[in-house]
């Protein structure tokens, strides 16, 4: 086993949940954008992730960990962003004839951005981001401990 294994899988996590709270404080700035470049309202954007495949598979890994062979720990890899995937809830419309982006009846489409929801997903994440420091911390001051013992 790598000697930094450990902190390399904290660290996919750390990039994973940093990446994860972009998105959500970019739902947040634009919870009030009518108007896209695409056309249309913003449409809420979310996160999916995915572990990344150990060598050979998970079939592959259990076998050999059933048959008594150790498999390797390298095997081991973390987390990965799998994708962005927009929200397809139903878009809010509210009648505002004065509003630069009513249509011709005065109904304005608005982002599905639902700011409680956004604020819940950003404490999600930024625990998530700090379980992976913490990790992280844990397995250096293992390692430190571990190179005292061989001194």
């Amino acid at each position: 086993m790598s000697f930094f294994t450990g902190m390399d899988i904290a660290t996919t996590g750390l990039t994973a949940q940093r990446f994860r709270l972009d998105i959500i404080s970019q739902n947040l700035a634009n919870a009030n954008t009518t108007r896209t470049p695409e056309g249309g309202a913003y449409q809420r954007q979310m996160v999916t992730f995915q572990s990344m495949e150990p060598v050979g598979g998970f079939q592959n890994i259990l076998n050999r960990e059933l048959d008594g062979q150790l498999s390797n720990p390298k095997n081991l890899q973390g987390v990965q962003v799998d994708s962005i995937v927009k929200d397809e809830s139903p878009m809010p419309v509210v009648y505002d004839p004065s509003h630069p982006d009513a249509d011709i009846y005065g109904y304005v489409t608005l982002p599905n951005v639902n700011i409680i929801n956004e604020m819940v997903d950003m404490i999600s994440a930024s625990r998530s981001y700090e379980a992976n420091v913490t990790a992280f911390n844990n397995l250096k001051a293992m390692n430190a401990k571990a190179l005292e013992l061989g001194t």
